[in-house]
This record gives C-alpha cells, sequence and structure tokens, in this order.
C-alpha cells in the first residue's frame, strides 16, 4: 500500500507525457515521496518512507549533473543503496535484528529493475510450474484458490477494490460476501478494500459492494477456462482464527489477517451474529431499552467449518484461540467441527480465559505465525503464555450475575445493601473465581492494582495489557494511565465489550487482562526449531 501511494504521486508528477528526461523523472520521484509521506497517520523513519525521500533528494542533486538518463539512473540506485543501508540506524527493531527494512529493500529492488533493463537485461514470464505463474491472471489469484472454486462448480474469479472513509472491517465483509461464493480473500487497509472471491454472479458481487463506497477497479475472470494454466502459489505458512469474544479492535485484526468465528446474543426472538450484525455500541442501546436480559451461545460448528475452509485457501496451517471452554461450548464447538470435516491442518487452542484474553493470545499467535513459525509450536506457545497470564473483573450490579448462578441471592441483596463489590478472575480451568472484594465502587481501582501488581512482580519483560468495559470509559482511562506509567507495556488495548461479555457482566463492569510474554519459548524449550 505504501509503495502504491508512492507510484500514485510519481505519476501524477509525469502527468501526460509521452517522454521524460531527468529533470522530469527527479521532480516525480520527489512527488512520490511526498504523496507517500501524506498518506501515513504516522510516518515511521528507517522505512520505505525514508529510502523514497532519500531516493528524491538524490536525484534532484544528480539532476543538477548528470543530463543523461542512464548515468542519472544508475546514480540514483546507488543512492537508494546507501539510503537503505542506513535504515538499521533509524529503527531500533532492524538494528537489533541486523536486517534492512524490507519494504526499503523492495523499494530499490524496483529502481534496480528499471536499470537492468535499461542495460538491455530482457523481463522475462515466470515459467509455469516455478515459484510464479504465467498469464496477467497469475499475477493475482493463488491456484489452489481456482481448484477449490471448481469443485464446487463456482465460474468466475471475482476481484474488486471499493475506496471508501467509512469501510467495514475486512471480516464483516467477509461475513457478507459469503452469500455470493467462497474461497475469500478479504485485505482492508486505510480508505482502501480489495475482495477476492469465487462465484457465479459478479456483477451482483459488483453491485452490492458498491454500498461500502466507490467500485473503483473490477475483474472476472472465467475460471474453467484458466484454472488449468494456474500453478500453485505459495500460501502463508499460518493463518490465526479466533471468536468474536475477543475484543480485539477490527484495525487490529485487519491488520493480521485474523478471521472472527461469530457467536450469537438473543434478543427475545431475534438472535444476531455478535460483532457481525450485532456491534458492542448498538448491543448497549438494546440491553438499556430491553425488558428482559440478552442471552449468548457459541457458533455452530458449521460456522467454524466454513470459516476453517475459507481461511484454509489462502494458509497451509490453522491456529484457533478460543474463548474458554469453561465458559462457554465454543471451544467444543470447534472440536466438533474440526473431526466432522476432518481438519486436520487445524490446530485449536483453548484460551482458558474471556474478551481481551483470547484476544491478546490470538494476535501473540498471529504476530508468531508472520515471524515464520509452524502452527504445533505457535499452539504449544500461547499455552506457555497462558499459564502466566490472568485477569481481574469486577461488575456494578449482580442481577446478570444472579442469573449465571454464580452467586445466590441472598448474597447479591446483601452485597447490595452494603455496597460491596467484588473482584473476579479465573482458575485454571478457566471458570469464574472470587478473589476479594471491596466497599465502595471508587476503591476497586487501586485494589485491582494492588492486586496486579502482587501478580506481576519481579516486573515482566514483556507484558500486555487489555481493558474491557460495558460502557464504563472514564474507569478504562484512569487504568490505561496508570498501567502504561507503571508497566509500560508492549500494548493496552482498550475496548469496549462485546455484546457476548457485557450479556454476563451488566453495565459498568469492567476487567483488566494482563499477558506475560516472558521466559524460553515453547518449541525452544523442547529443542526443536
Amino acid at each position: 500500500m505504501m509503495l502504491a501511494h508512492f507510484l500514485l504521486g510519481f505519476a501524477e508528477g509525469i502527468g501526460e507525457r509521452a517522454s521524460a528526461d531527468v529533470d522530469d523523472v527527479a521532480r516525480a520521484l520527489v512527488q512520490g515521496a511526498t504523496q507517500l509521506e501524506s498518506a501515513l497517520d504516522e510516518p515511521r523513519e528507517g522505512t520505505i518512507l525514508t529510502v523514497a525521500r532519500e531516493a528524491g533528494a538524490a536525484a534532484r542533486r544528480a539532476a543538477a549533473e548528470e543530463r543523461d538518463i542512464v548515468a542519472f539512473m544508475h546514480r540514483l540506485l546507488r543512492e537508494g543503496e546507501i539510503a537503505l543501508a542506513h535504515t538499521p540506524e533509524l529503527m531500533a527493531v532492524l538494528k537489533e535484528a541486523g536486517v534492512v527494512d524490507a519494504g526499503g529493500k523492495g523499494f530499490v529492488r524496483m529502481i534496480e529493475g528499471v536499470v537492468r533493463f535499461i542495460d538491455g537485461d530482457p523481463i522475462l514470464p515466470v515459467a509455469a510450474g516455478s515459484a510464479g505463474y504465467t498469464g496477467e491472471h497469475a499475477a493475482t489469484v493463488p491456484a489452489a484458490h481456482v481448484e477449490v472454486a471448481a469443485e464446487r462448480d463456482f465460474q468466475y474469479c471475482t476481484e474488486l477494490l471499493v475506496r471508501g472513509e467509512a469501510l467495514p472491517p475486512a471480516n464483516e465483509v467477509r461475513q457478507a460476501m459469503h452469500a455470493f461464493g467462497g474461497s475469500l480473500v478479504v485485505a482492508a487497509v486505510g480508505d482502501i478494500l480489495k475482495i477476492h472471491v469465487h462465484t457465479d454472479t459478479p456483477e451482483a458481487v459488483f453491485t452490492y459492494a458498491a454500498r461500502w463506497g466507490s467500485v473503483e477497479k473490477t475483474k472476472a475472470d472465467d475460471m474453467r477456462a484458466q484454472h488449468r494454466r494456474l500453478a500453485h502459489e505459495a500460501q502463508r505458512p499460518v493463518a490465526v482464527v479466533t471468536d468474536s469474544s475477543a475484543d480485539l479492535p477490527d484495525s487490529v485484526l485487519d491488520r493480521h489477517g485474523i478471521a472472527l468465528v461469530p457467536l450469537q446474543v438473543t434478543f427475545g426472538d431475534r438472535t444476531f451474529r455478535d460483532r457481525l450484525e450485532l456491534k458492542p455500541d448498538e448491543f448497549y442501546r438494546r440491553l438499556a431499552a430491553s425488558r428482559d436480559l440478552p442471552t449468548t451461545s457459541q457458533p455452530a460448528p458449521g460456522d467454524f467449518v466454513r470459516v476453517f475452509r475459507d481461511v484454509l485457501q489462502e494458509a497451509e496451517e490453522v491456529v484457533a484461540v478460543l474463548l474458554s471452554g469453561g465458559l462457554s461450548g465454543t471451544y467444543q464447538s470447534a472440536q466438533a467441527a474440526r473431526r466432522a470435516a476432518g481438519l486436520e491442518r487445524v490446530q485449536l487452542v483453548d484460551s482458558g480465559t474471556a474478551s481481551l484474553g483470547v484476544g491478546m493470545l490470538a494476535l501473540r499467535a498471529a504476530e508468531l505465525a508472520e515471524a515464520g513459525w509452524r502452527a504445533n509450536d505457535i499452539a504449544g506457545e500461547i499455552v506457555r503464555i497462558r499459564a502466566q497470564s490472568g485477569m481481574f473483573l469486577t461488575v456494578d450490579k449482580y442481577d446478570n450475575l444472579l442469573r449465571s448462578g454464580r452467586v445466590t441471592r441472598g448474597k447479591a441483596w446483601l452485597a447490595g445493601m452494603l455496597d460491596v463489590k467484588p473482584i473476579l478472575s479465573l482458575d485454571q480451568q478457566g471458570k469464574v473465581i472470587p478473589v476479594d472484594r471491596v466497599r465502595g465502587r471508587d476503591n476497586l481501582v487501586p485494589r485491582v492494582l494492588s492486586l496486579l501488581e502482587r501478580r506481576l512482580t519481579p516486573r515482566p519483560r514483556g507484558v500486555r495489557f487489555g481493558i474491557a468495559h460495558a460502557e464504563a470509559p472514564e474507569v478504562a482511562e484512569r487504568l490505561r494511565t496508570a498501567l502504561v506509567a507503571a508497566y509500560r507495556p508492549r500494548d493496552c488495548f482498550v475496548t469496549l465489550a462485546t455484546g457476548v461479555l457485557g450479556t454476563h457482566v451488566g453495565h459498568g463492569a469492567w476487567a483488566v487482562f494482563y499477558q506475560v510474554e516472558d521466559g524460553t519459548p515453547a518449541h525452544l524449550d523442547r529443542g526443536t526449531v
């Protein structure tokens, strides 16, 4: 996406010219770098941004001294390589790993390709059966997707690009597109949404997607005419799935390609798919207006089968990190789905927790997948981290806990009379247990911070926090400020809890989750790589 912004700026700089001299190219390079920087909310040095900007500055200098386009481009390549070599000095994580920025390297390789073409190197199509494909369609559509689509007898491999200011999250788009076909791949970045789907009705897909924004690019290729020519594309090794209780922001799910399986929330005679058909803010509006408390239920095995199969179209293996089996039948439903569909490449992990406890474990699994870990090793590491993580939860009213049988009516009445607030946690089986209680709402935050201090002494080097609340934003911000100041965590997520948690804890409840990632990774402890 960053390279695309650069190329847009470069194209605008070139304009309608049929040819360009060194001055034209230099100006266009500078405009490309400017376009890229203006597109970023938080520009970071040491990335492709730095290399593009330095290339633009080098082009200005070279244009003043070199009038020959060949010499100009050779000098631009040398300057780009120098800028790339300096990226580790600008970003600590690159320096620590002893590598240059991958995006910056890709930018320099692009310039190198131009130079090699000028020098006479031919541009050759990749031979069939090698790591790439031949043909225009082969650059964008995985062969594995085509093979599965042919089995389901979908005719068209359909792609489209939608641009809009208020695009839905990728998981919501994926759910909507299921009505049109299969083999879905959805990417949402900023104001751009890219969709790939196999369908018999591409025009219906284009029409439906127009509700989200401006449909700017479409393509529908007849797979029955093309699939024999396509070779197998290398898939990403491992993808991560979680359920809608995870409470991670949609932006984080989209960034790491984490797929959701929705639980269900029922108000009266209406049932909604959590997060997809019932957003958290809408849930709390309904909760305030409803005379009866809602109920929740786990996803059906068929829901898991569908998501697992979709994700296996783009990954070799799957790790699913799911809501505690001690709190819900979600994990058991996933097990039934895995058995029934024979999905041997799916690893299931019982998170032993809820809400952002699930979400942060799923996020860590996605990070390990991006680092090249295999599914079995990821599952083992998540189990290790799970054992040194935990949560504290408190509720403002006892109504929901009463209905769930967590407290007796007599205890709830007495606690309400005395303004006693419970502090709850989860045991090793992922079931709710009481750990403390305090008089008065104002004493809750100091007591929870004190309990955290005991759990996190000595201070961990790598810790994440999550704060989920049922419309208690002031308390959540107070906690976030205290946790960031005291622990300097890798992340401190604050989120409005979805209906799955809100149903059981009620308005005004909040929870703090901590995830400690210190220690020897599980697969290294077993002596494997």
